[in-house]
């Protein structure tokens, strides 16, 4: 079992910044952290990652897609690929994750539970991408959105069955489609549902009771409204669409803060790439990013999920451009740094070992030149990546 220790000129814990550090790890867990800026004087191998280095927990996507290619038709490509292929894509979108920090993601929708293979690869080899929480096929209406995947079911009690399916197979969380989105011809529009309160109150209970958490796609406004009253632990997107725009309640966004409910903002693009976002989303994106910019301020549980691999501008490596977008929303450089680290772990169930710096921590690490707690353009110049201890090449 290796041990070694990292020294780093500035330390961002997954809930405060702090000077120079050193973080001793074995294995791969982290066993102590020296927060007085010496280097170790028992002889430990150090890795000095110099005194403009910024040593912090790996990043947490709480919403990804990996079987999409962030291609210009994601869904026509998916159609192309067989599920040999298809592994293989994903196995290099996980790289890619992982090369810029990411070091667990939430996969919200996958095709024949395909993540559950990488799960088990990860598993034994973990320096090859990042810890896989994966809800496999999310639930959805037929010939609903991402019906695609596989998923399609309807009322209560094939909800309940569908549900256990899931927690028999492994996965970690449930997704369910509750209002229509972009990707999906010929389905529902965004603001409209999919599923009425009845059947996602039999999602949640089953879920629930079988020790899984919900992750609700919801853009439209009584599909948010639903959603959040059956119990649901995360609230996907929440773009608050109607039929005329956008309408955002003020009293439902105080029921949202309320709940405890964790809400996942969709943020992240890739302003390399030129891309025109849905026009459902394009004429309202200045309300919605209001709305965001509200649920933050009101104290709401934030995090970032990027949707990454549903379009050009949104690859596998896209999280640390979110940290940016929800800076721009006035969000502090330091909370934006926490909803992708702690805020994020309590999200995804994994608060004792990831999205922290702490002894008993899993090692997984990112290091980067510059001050993300001052400049989250900094997580963009990635020093050294660790997962589980062992650094990524």
């Amino acid at each position: 079992m290796s041990s070694f220790a990292l020294h780093a000129g500035s330390l961002f814990d997954g809930f405060t910044a702090s000077g120079p550090a050193t973080v001793y790890v074995t294995g791969d867990r982290i066993v102590r952290v020296d927060r007085t800026g010496a280097l170790p004087a028992d002889g430990s191998s150090v890795i000095d990652l110099g005194s403009q280095s910024c040593l912090l927990p790996g990043l947490i996507d709480s919403h990804t897609h990996l079987a999409f290619d962030a291609g210009p038709d994601p869904v026509a490509s998916l159609a192309a690929t067989d599920d040999t292929d298809l592994l293989t894509h994903m196995r290099a979108a996980a790289r890619s994750a992982l090369h810029a920090g990411i070091t667990t993601i939430r996969d919200l929708g996958d095709r024949d539970y395909l993540s559950l293979t990488l799960v088990e690869e990860l598993a034994q080899h973990p320096e090859q991408g990042p810890e896989i929480l994966t809800s496999g096929p999310p639930l959805t209406t037929r010939g609903g959105h991402c019906h695609f995947f596989g998923g399609e079911v309807e009322g209560p009690e094939a909800l309940r069955a569908a549900v256990r399916e899931r927690h028999g197979r492994g996965c970690a969380v449930v997704k369910i489609m509750v209002s229509g989105g972009n990707l999906t011809p010929g389905s529902v529009p965004p603001h409209a549902s999919q599923y009425g309160f009845e059947d996602l109150r039999a999602v949640v209970d089953e879920a629930h009771r079988l020790g899984l958490p919900v992750a609700a796609h919801a853009h439209g406004l009584q599909a948010i409204n639903d959603a959040l009253r059956a119990g649901v632990d995360s609230l996907e997107h929440v773009s608050f669409l109607t039929p005329d725009g956008v309408g955002s309640d003020p009293d439902l966004l105080d029921a949202i803060v309320e709940s405890g409910s964790f809400v996942s903002l969709t943020l992240g693009w890739d302003r390399r790439m030129a891309v025109e976002l849905p026009k459902a989303i394009a004429a309202h994106i200045e309300e919605i990013l209001t709305v965001f910019r509200d649920l933050h301020k009101l104290g709401a549980k934030v995090v970032i999920g990027s949707d990454a691999g549903i379009a050009p501008d949104k690859p596998h490596n896209v999280l640390p451009h979110g940290v940016g977008d929800l800076t721009r929303l006035g969000v502090s450089p330091l909370d934006a740094l926490i909803s992708v680290t702690s805020m994020a772990a309590r999200l995804c169930r994994v608060e004792g070992r990831k999205g922290r710096i702490a002894a008993g921590a899993d090692a997984d690490l990112l290091a980067v030149n510059g001050n993300p707690s001052q400049d989250p353009a900094a997580l963009l110049d990635v020093r050294a990546v660790f997962r589980a201890g062992v650094r990524v090449r």
